[in-house]
């Protein structure tokens, strides 16, 4: 590996390439215009983002530089939880790739064996929905306005993760696959795996991007009701409303690191192999060039469209009904470079997976007219991404 490809327009190699090359142990982070290929730790920082974690990251990509790396980074992801480590490593080496736009879906099976054993949710179907039912009462009460509830799957099989993470690439050419490796010993090596379709923020030069989704629906194999849905999403008054807290705390983040802040008035359909979204592109100009991409993503998170509103009333609420930890899943995952540049993901579509098992992780808005049924039918959606791609779909079976 090298890291001298500092564009990857010049004499870089295709997405395609960098996806054939990752094995387990390296970290991958493909988005639709560039794809970057690291290996080894050349050092690691796990402070939690309530700490100092933008000074240290800053002195550290410094330190780096300094040592003579032509473009130091640091790749990983920060949890949900803002006391937390964070997993966040400077490569040994790294290779810069074009983007996954336009890669071809070529078709490619899971290698054997694929032993499957217990299927666990957390919570189970019927508690999970018993939560949006004790969600929905406190906004009746005013105490919340929106939170985001999730639930876990865990299945016991042994998994190929490099195939894993082609087959999601494949799939996810508008959006965000990445493969990022967990402490561990060799023997129980464990990788962060998905295929966001969510860009928290992204930073180049001074051009900042985000684009928030909200507001879903499960697709339909039929065409005709599948755009039935896709419509239906787009005059739905409730989706609309819940979007619109995402894009308006998202906007009111940015406004004081950034200038030219345009804020589309209406959302627009952003579509995945399994989801229909509400999605705004949000676009402006850093005004402090010093303020990095990581500052960006930690400014914004949680947004309300993997926490809710109020923040801090929505996260005691998932931490006292959501019963299990959801780690890294609703985090963020991306990468930072020495100048500030980077692209972080939000830390969806995703799944810890290790030797003999995996967890996978689907969350929902949950707003005033939200129904439990519907909710738990399009976390159920969701995970079908991950399952899809590990060819696991079937495991979901009639209690999903």
């Amino acid at each position: 590996m090298n890291d001298r490809l500092r564009d990857p327009s010049l004499l870089a190699p295709q997405a395609s390439d960098l996806l054939r090359l990752y094995r387990p142990g390296a970290n991958l982070f493909a988005s639709p215009h560039r794809t970057v290929l690291a290996q080894g730790r050349h050092a690691v920082l796990t402070t939690a983002a309530n700490g100092a974690l933008c000074a240290q990251a800053h002195e550290l990509l410094r330190r780096v530089k300094a040592e003579g790396h032509v473009r130091p980074l640091l790749m990983g992801a920060v949890p949900f939880q803002p006391d937390a480590p964070a997993q966040l490593s400077v490569p040994e080496g790294v290779v810069w790739g074009w983007g996954v736009e336009g890669l071809a879906a070529a078709p490619m099976s899971l290698p054997a064996p694929r032993l499957v054993g217990k299927v666990a949710f957390a919570p189970t179907p019927d508690d999970y929905q018993a939560h949006v039912a004790q969600a929905l009462a406190q906004m009746h009460g005013g105490h919340l306005d929106k939170v985001v509830l999730s639930r876990s799957l865990t299945i016991e099989a042994r998994i190929d993760v490099a195939t894993l993470v082609r087959r999601l690439a494949a799939g996810n050419t508008r959006g965000y696959t990445f493969a990022i490796d967990l402490p561990g010993s060799p023997e129980e090596r464990r990788a962060l795996v998905g295929a966001s379709p969510e860009l928290l923020v992204a930073r180049h030069g001074q051009r900042v991007t985000s684009h928030p989704l909200a507001g879903s629906i499960p697709r339909s194999p039929d065409a005709a009701e599948d755009m039935r849905r896709a419509q239906g999403l787009l005059r739905s008054a409730k989706d609309h409303r819940e979007h619109a807290m995402v894009v308006d705390e998202v906007a009111r983040a940015l406004r004081p690191l950034c200038s030219k802040l345009h804020v589309p008035e209406q959302p627009s359909l952003v579509s995945t192999s399994t989801m229909w979204h509400l999605g705004t592109e949000i676009s402006g100009t850093v005004i402090d060039p010093s303020v990095t991409s990581l500052q960006l993503a930690l400014a914004l998170h949680p947004t309300p469209a993997v926490c809710g509103q109020p923040t801090q009333a929505a996260r005691d609420f998932i931490n006292q009904a959501e019963g299990f930890d959801r780690g890294l899943f609703t985090g963020l995952v991306g990468w930072c470079d020495g100048d500030g540049d980077g692209e972080w993901a939000v830390t969806i579509r995703c799944a810890e997976v290790g030797a003999r098992s995996a967890t996978l992780y689907a969350g929902a808005g949950i707003v005033a007219g939200s129904e439990p049924a519907l909710e738990l039918a399009e976390t159920t959606a969701k995970l079908r991404t991950m399952l899809r791609a590990m060819d696991l779909e079937s495991v979901l079976g009639d209690a999903a």
